[in-house]
């Protein structure tokens, strides 16, 4: 059949004018396009027509419900549906986006609403993140490496939604160092409870993916972690933080005393000492908590023997002990985890935490550079 200018113009003035506009001439193209690309099908490939099947897709800032032609074998795919599917996927991430930049699922359905000519509530919204959601899950159990020299563990702490109930959790992040001194991050973890079991599955799930080998664990002075890192990684050093042993004694001394016993602490605790050793270290901390707890006999606790493991760094070369006596090395990831997730109230799950941190933890350029200063340390050798 063939038209004349006059009738096709006709067509399209009656398409435009319609209810959908210009959308619907658009639509009627791209449904014309595949029936062509059928038919041709058809006659190259000796198939048959088997009626349509619905399709939403994303086009040119608009939601389109198209008829998408079938065949009898179900061996056609339109062409023309698979760059629409690409502009689809484009949007998907455009919502992965925003949100792991900050807004809301409310937000991000305004925003996507302005772009697409489409409004979506906050679950669809939240459907449409399950790409970014496996992604995010699926980097944080990849395969690692065998060994690191360095493991960082540190806490940063986010107002979360548990049924009925909003508290402000806690959500490790476990850092390595390469061997090539590069840094990534290996897991992001929440426990609703603190427990020494806790810490044994996250190192038996690093062993699962590959980790043979750790050489120096830092972190804070978490619950029986002494005894799994011994049990999972026994030839593993400990070490605890000593930017939190300072500031836990700071709190339990009055005003009058802090400055002279910081000072005291702060010498004990210089990184750059010479001739030094982890046990002398300990015995110089045990001398000073003894000389203290005369005044404030809740210190006689910090001669216990755990409290050896904030020293363990002066077996280590001068040149890097300063960094490794703190988990301050992580401050920066947990300030830019801080800068996304503060712009929110409480968070509504865990799970909403933890895709928002790994999304940061992923794209950390900053950890793909090497770290300068330990290559003077024996670890990397």
């Amino acid at each position: 059949m063939e038209f004349t200018h006059e009738q096709i113009s006709e067509i399209i003035s009656e398409i435009t004018n319609g209810e959908l506009g210009l959308q619907g001439l658009v639509k009627q193209g791209l449904e014309s396009l595949m029936l062509s690309e059928r038919d041709l099908h058809n006659e190259t490939r000796g198939d048959v027509s088997n009626g349509f099947r619905g399709r939403r897709v994303c086009h040119g800032g608009k939601v389109f419900e198209l008829r998408v032609p079938r065949s009898r074998n179900n061996h056609f795919y339109p062409m023309l549906l698979g760059v629409l599917k690409d502009q689809e996927e484009e949007a998907q991430k455009l919502v992965s986006s925003l949100y792991c930049s900050g807004l809301t699922t409310e937000q991000v359905g305004k925003i996507y609403e302005q772009f697409y000519g489409k409004h979506y509530s906050k679950s669809q919204v939240s459907r449409l993140l399950n790409t970014a959601r496996e992604d995010v899950n699926a980097w944080l159990g990849r395969e690692l490496d065998h060994r690191y020299p360095i493991i960082y563990i540190d806490a940063t702490y986010v107002l979360t939604r548990r049924d009925d109930s909003v508290s402000n959790e806690a959500y490790y992040t476990v850092l390595g160092v390469k061997e090539d001194r590069t840094r990534e991050v290996l897991a992001v973890v929440n426990f609703p409870t603190e427990s020494a079991t806790n810490w044994k599955d996250v190192f038996e799930d690093l062993k699962e993916r590959g980790v043979g080998v750790i050489d120096l664990l830092v972190c804070d002075g978490l619950p029986g972690i002494e005894n799994v890192l011994a049990e999972t990684f026994p030839k593993a050093d400990l070490q605890l933080c000593t930017v939190h042993l300072k500031r836990n004694i700071a709190g339990k001394v009055k005003p009058r005393d802090k400055k002279q016993v910081m000072e005291e602490l702060k010498q004990i605790c210089a990184p750059d000492q010479w001739e030094i050793s982890p046990e002398k270290a300990f015995e110089k901390f045990k001398e000073f908590i003894t000389r203290w707890q005369k005044s404030y006999p809740v210190l006689k606790r910090y001669c216990h023997d755990r409290y050896r493991f904030y020293f363990t760094y002066f077996k280590y070369e001068r040149e890097i002990r300063g960094m490794i006596y703190t988990t301050n090395w992580i401050e920066r990831l947990n300030r830019d985890y801080k800068r996304v997730i503060n712009m929110r109230g409480a968070m509504p799950n865990p799970q909403a935490v933890i895709l928002l941190m790994g999304t940061v933890a992923q794209n950390a350029d900053i950890y793909k550079y090497p770290i300068y200063n330990f290559l003077e340390s024996r670890l990397f050798y």
